[in-house]
């Protein structure tokens, strides 16, 4: 009982590492490509900038449903653990829970249990991480824009 404890332990870490790894080589991806984008860009930089947020958005928006698709299977696979609470077990309400845990709202009406609970940890702090990561793309591209325009 404890090994096989220990065996889906293991498991659930493997799977939070690879999509910890998947969803900042996602962001890495974006960004380039963003970067790239916006340097050929003959517009305004206002234009450019609105560009860039709605980039960003749309990356953040695919990792979430990156972690929502890891919950839906970890929920129902057998011992990974289940989410509870104000929950249906639908794709959509696991989408709902990753953006509020991505973001790190956490609004506390879905309720994580068993080894699904470090998925909700890992996805917390990457959220924090590559909101902070965009936030910093986005100062560079307006500082950049500001004062070479």
């Amino acid at each position: 009982m404890l090994a096989e404890h220990h065996a889906n332990l293991l498991s659930a870490t493997a799977i939070n590492s690879l999509i910890v790894v998947l969803v900042v080589l996602m962001h890495h991806m974006v960004l380039v490509r963003l970067s790239g984008l916006l340097a050929k860009m003959h517009y305004r930089h206002h234009f450019r900038l609105v560009i860039a947020v709605f980039g960003i958005l749309l990356a953040h928006t695919a990792q979430v449903w990156v972690f929502a698709c890891a919950y839906f299977f970890m929920h129902h696979a057998d011992s990974w653990g289940s989410l509870t609470g104000n929950f249906n077990g639908g794709l959509l309400d696991c989408v709902y829970f990753s953006f509020s845990t991505f973001t790190t709202v956490g609004y506390g009406d879905i309720v994580p249990v068993g080894p699904l609970r470090f998925l909700t940890g890992i996805e917390g702090l990457t959220g924090l991480v590559l909101i902070t990561w965009s936030a910093s793309f986005l100062f560079v591209k307006m500082q950049s824009y500001w004062t070479g325009s």
